[in-house]
């Protein structure tokens, strides 16, 4: 979904208020899978927010179901969440992949390491989800050391997870999260299996 500029102005005067810039541009492509790396702190979901905004992107992104119940159900979903049923988590991917498919435009948010906290890997559901999707990885990313949050070029899953996953790890070479040292390495579970 996209913002109007006078959300995109405002969203660059709330960053520059603490400091930070949004950096890069909004990706041409419709629909896509952003990634929304490195993820250590609570501070990362509004910062994420702003950055998007002020790129001309309000990002969606996935909640626990339960968010979504009244009283403050209605906000979670203006302020672009999707409930997902995470019980049933072999069926997120397709739930997921289904939401592309029904929508004209989508910028789905996914913090791949699924916790503030280390982790041994990153969790692979927005490779899943895009390859099944048939959309493109944007490589949303907050940087810390510069303050600086943005988009980067978008990469479209090839099929070669390693190859893949190999740009994905360039790109995000140097970039530092709130507490770097609760930052994991940039791997999936499956770059271990063959």
């Amino acid at each position: 979904m996209g913002t109007g500029r006078g959300v995109a102005w405002v969203a660059r005067k709330c960053l520059a208020a603490f400091g930070w810039r949004a950096a890069g541009s909004h990706p041409q492509e419709a629909k896509y899978v952003l990634i929304a790396a490195p993820h250590t702190s609570n501070w990362d979901f509004p910062l994420m927010l702003l950055c998007g905004m002020a790129l001309g992107v309000w990002p969606a992104w996935v909640g626990k179901h339960t968010l979504f119940r009244p009283p403050f159900g209605w906000l979670m979903r203006t302020l672009g969440g999707i409930p997902v049923d995470r019980t049933a988590s072999h069926h997120m991917v397709d739930q997921l992949a289904g939401e592309f498919a029904v929508r004209e435009r989508l910028a789905l948010a996914m913090p791949p390491e699924g916790t503030r906290s280390l982790a041994p890997h990153w969790k692979s559901g927005f490779y899943h989800v895009a390859t099944k999707a048939g959309v493109p990885i944007a490589l949303g990313y907050l940087d810390y050391v510069r303050k600086e949050g943005g988009i980067g070029a978008p990469i479209l899953p090839s099929g070669n997870l390693h190859a893949d996953m190999d740009r994905i790890r360039a790109f995000y070479a140097g970039k530092l999260g709130c507490h770097p040292e609760l930052q994991g390495p940039i791997r999936l579970p499956a770059e271990d299996e063959g």
